[in-house]
């Protein structure tokens, strides 16, 4: 993740003002610490998960022995928990505390009204929304229906009308109305379809410098998400297009890193053979 900090850096190079310049970096670096925090929360819940391998024994030849196994392990296992929940807890306190921060300095570098602020929200805390589908082929999600995912009244049908206009080849009213539906529905859970969707309009009306932004929005906003994968390749097919062949090689090298699995590493293994890549 640190080398996509050059990400960042490459897609805030636009023309203007030094000054200009070393503030735009400098969002650009807060929002790339803001997302390092959340993909090191998602690192964290995987602990909580069980790796199926664990077992416990209580034989003995009495009732008696096997109980005294029994509340042995017990006492190593209540032991064990409250450790684990004492650093996990000291972790999400720390890591709430630093993106508190965070958005206190974005708001202050934008402009913003810093009294306007709440308080953050806790790290790790889980809205209970499984992940959108992904079609097969689609570069934007499905929206889930009656999947089980909680959406806002017209978020699904907001987000199909988008999709529509960008699959009849409509492109520029398919950017308005994903931006449109990004800026109603922030965080939602068809948020980083939105983006990669906007990203995908952008990019076919020849706009690939906003169209890497889309992207690296998408990514960030979910970088273990449905369309991460696809996200990240085409961020770094963009960058390739606006001739950052650095930052793009970069950016390509971490989809096969990170999702090997996925069609879009042999995407990316493509396009850095095409950029000439090492």
């Amino acid at each position: 993740m640190r080398r996509l900090l050059a990400v960042c850096v490459a897609l805030t190079l636009v023309p203007g003002a030094a000054l200009a310049q070393e503030r735009d970096q400098t969002l650009a670096d807060i929002r790339q610490e803001m997302t390092i925090l959340y993909v090191e929360i998602q690192r964290l819940r995987r602990e909580l998960s069980t790796t199926g391998g664990a077992g416990v024994q209580v034989g003995g030849d009495t009732a008696l022995d096997r109980l005294s196994t029994i509340e042995t392990e017990m006492r190593r296992l209540t032991s064990k928990t409250e450790e684990l929940e004492f650093r996990i807890n000291r972790i999400v306190e720390d890591g709430t505390n630093r993106l508190g921060d965070l958005e206190f300095r974005l708001v202050e570098l934008e402009g913003g009204d810093v009294a306007a602020l709440g308080e953050s929200t806790t790290l790790g805390g889980d809205t209970g929304a499984p992940a959108s589908p992904v079609a097969p082929g689609a570069a934007t999600p499905v929206p889930p229906g009656d999947a089980g995912t909680q959406l806002a009244v017209g978020e699904e049908d907001d987000f199909k009308a988008a999709q529509s206009a960008l699959t009849e080849g409509d492109y520029q009213r398919a950017a308005q109305l994903f931006e449109t539906f990004s800026q109603t529905y922030p965080g939602g859970p068809l948020a980083a379809g939105a983006d990669l969707g906007r990203g995908e309009a952008l990019e076919k009306l020849g706009n690939t410098r906003e169209a890497a932004r889309a992207y690296l929005s998408s990514f960030s906003l979910d970088p273990t998400g449905p369309v991460a994968a696809q996200s990240l390749f085409r961020l770094g097919r963009s960058l390739g297009g606006l001739e950052q062949r650095d930052e793009a090689c970069v950016t390509l090298g971490e989809v096969g890193a990170r999702f090997p699995g996925d069609p879009a590493s042999g995407e990316a293994r493509a396009e850095m053979q095409r950029l000439g890549c090492p």
